[in-house]
């Protein structure tokens, strides 16, 4: 996970934890919310591989159960080991699978969690995080009105409070950050929404964002 990409998800979380209007809050407030934020996520995360490990050792216990219980080795004397059985049906099976599949997921999750953690000890996701936070905070009026102009019809107040956000931290470097990539912005606002916001978010998402890079394209030729 590269460090952008961890500070946007802070970001994210960030937002979603304000209680006020972010004009109101302080560079030290944004940066006591974030240490939170990241405990929080940490204790989440060692949860999640605690939850799957119990689940994978469920899974264990159930397969040498099942192997134990066979016909063949119930017959067999009480020192000799156990020979392997044919496998359940294709039903029961394939739901146990699923359920190691999302096992597999919340370990990665974790995994995700735990780099984020560790790249915000360095500083740099830090320091990009309350970055972009102050940039919205700067400049929340005009980014807000993007927002509301290009959501066809949407009370800005009655959007997902999740697809805002995303939409408020790629509208901030889109406009207000030098060097980085529109592509990489908009790629990654559409991986936070497939993340943590609904089905029809990224193809809204995105069509908002791709709504503002054409606004900036005509603004910066007029100015030119």
């Amino acid at each position: 996970m590269h460090a952008r990409r961890a500070a946007r998800e802070l970001t994210l979380i960030l937002f979603s934890q304000f209680d006020k209007k972010i004009t109101q809050y302080t560079q030290t407030e944004f940066e006591d919310i974030i240490l939170k934020s990241v405990r929080t996520l940490t204790n989440n995360a060692a949860d999640e591989l605690k939850t799957s490990a119990g689940a994978i050792l469920a899974m264990k216990e159930y397969v040498d159960n099942y192997e134990a219980d066979s016909p063949v080795n119930l017959k067999r004397p009480l020192q000799a080991n156990n020979i392997p059985v044919a496998l359940p049906m294709t039903s029961d099976l394939s739901g146990r699978l699923d359920e190691l599949l999302g096992i597999c997921e919340k370990v990665v999750l974790a995994l995700e969690i735990a780099e984020m953690t560790a790249l915000e000890h360095t500083g740099e996701v830090k320091n990009y995080v309350v970055q972009l936070a102050n940039t919205y905070k700067d400049n929340s009026q005009e980014i807000d009105s993007l927002i509301q102009k290009f959501a066809h019809g949407w009370d800005i107040d009655r959007l997902v409070k999740i697809d805002k956000d995303i939409l408020r931290i790629a509208i901030s470097e889109l406009l207000f950050s030098e060097g980085v990539p529109v592509k990489v912005v908009i790629d990654e606002a559409l991986e936070l929404a497939k993340k943590y916001s609904t089905d029809d978010s990224s193809s809204f998402i995105n069509g908002i964002l791709g709504k503002v890079v054409e606004e900036k394209k005509a603004r910066d030729k007029e100015k030119a």
